[in-house]
């Protein structure tokens, strides 16, 4: 009988995904989904980057330079510049979105059974890229308590091992929407010049950074060797499905064995870069009315779960997600409950249940993530739906409170 690799059986899915099925099912009887569960912006891809692409002159679609076209990693140059970051064009090497570049990563900096330490919860996604590349990702705990600061620098100490070769950070972070101070970078920046860690950079929010200064990985001086920069126009041009992304670095080494793996997959999209030079053109203004939109919902979103019995969610300060403690025996449970048994006034919400975002089993029970990507009037009518959902499910359970005021504000 044939089988599957061992690769394929432990490769995880989504926990963002999995409830599609009951989404699908509660819209056939006629019930309204509000989707909070995944980062889907509902702002306008900017017309004139769509433009860009209906314009182009193209009787061949050929493909591009393995690293990109030069055109485009040119103008990323320009780009990079204008949030503080000096690169050169052969820095850059241009992927499928931001998941081929984590994949990228991991392929030309880890060998298999090498360790990746990541705060939890994180990206759910890192698990299936590790497992990809056959690595064992090691996580250690933020807390709701705090925000989900960074972990102090000793729980790290205490993880690694002669296997560990890199972190992974995200920030602003998904799926917490926590901004990591200069303070936290620099702490990350020590803790990877002593035991010779490559430092792995999601920066697929920066635009979005609401409290504070966002600092970049290549921000930090001393560490040109030491940081893989991963990024996506994803989220930044609300273009999700255009899958551009870039690998950068000034680790020579590291840049030419990802061009092997690029050169591997021949090209990255194509039309993507015409709309990707065109975005690279917008005024710096482009980015205040998502950033004004997106601060509006935060505030709506965390200050409608703080109002609710039995609740708490810091405040983010940055991306479009936030993470929040509800009274309740097991998130999984309550999240899949919304869709097959829930409805207010024929509608219901749909949200992430945190334990695929945590390494740790066991953890995120109590959690759920909220992407705040609707309308202030969708939103405030999706938590509607959760507090009374709330009221009535069968698995709540009072809980002692863990507000705290800093972190709330």
């Amino acid at each position: 009988m044939l089988e599957i690799s061992e690769r394929g059986k432990q490769m995880p899915p989504s926990p963002i995904r999995k409830l599609v099925p009951y989404a699908e099912t509660a819209k056939k009887k006629g019930i309204k989904v509000y989707h909070l569960n995944i980062g889907q912006p509902d702002i306008e891809t900017p017309p004139a980057i769509l433009d860009a692409v209906r314009d182009a002159d193209i009787r061949v679609l050929e493909y591009s330079h393995s690293a990109g076209n030069e055109s485009y990693r040119k103008k990323l140059v320009q780009y990079y510049k204008t949030v503080g970051i000096d690169i050169t064009k052969d820095q850059i090497l241009i992927t499928t979105g931001g998941s081929e570049a984590i994949l990228f990563g991991f392929l030309t900096c880890l060998n298999p059974r090498d360790e990746v330490i990541i705060p939890e919860p994180f990206y759910a996604n890192y698990n299936g890229f590790a497992v990809a590349a056959g690595v064992k990702v090691v996580p250690i705990t933020s807390n709701i308590e705090n925000g989900f600061a960074l972990p102090p620098i000793s729980d790290f100490e205490t993880v690694i091992t002669a296997n560990t070769k890199a972190i992974v950070v995200c920030n602003p972070n998904n799926p917490t929407g926590y901004l990591y101070s200069r303070q936290e970078m620099e702490a990350l920046k020590t803790i990877c010049l002593k035991h010779n860690l490559y430092l792995f950079s999601d920066e697929a929010y920066r635009e979005f950074a609401y409290s504070g200064e966002y600092v970049s990985a290549l921000h930090l001086t001393g560490m040109d060797d030491n940081v893989v920069l991963m990024d996506t126009v994803s989220k930044r041009y609300s273009a999700c499905g255009a899958r551009l992304g870039a690998f950068v670095t000034r680790n020579k080494a590291v840049y030419d064995a990802a061009m092997k793996f690029a050169q591997a997959r021949l090209s990255p999209p194509g039309l993507a870069q015409i709309m990707g030079e065109a975005a690279v053109d917008l005024p710096a203004s482009y980015f205040d009315a998502p950033k004004a939109e997106y601060i509006a919902r935060r505030n709506l979103l965390v200050k409608r779960l703080n109002n609710m019995p039995g609740v708490f969610c810091p405040n983010p300060g940055g991306a479009f997600y936030a993470m929040a403690q509800l009274p309740i025996d097991d998130s999984d449970k309550f999240c899949q409950w919304l869709l097959e048994e829930f409805s207010v006034n024929n509608r219901t919400v749909m949200l992430a249940p945190a334990t695929g975002f945590y390494g740790t089993p066991g953890l995120g029970k109590k959690e759920v993530r909220l992407a705040y990507v609707l309308n202030l009037k969708d939103l405030d009518d999706a938590m509607d739906c959760l507090e009374k959902a709330l009221q009535v499910y069968p698995g709540r359970t009072e809980v002692k409170s863990v507000k705290n005021e800093e972190a709330i504000l």
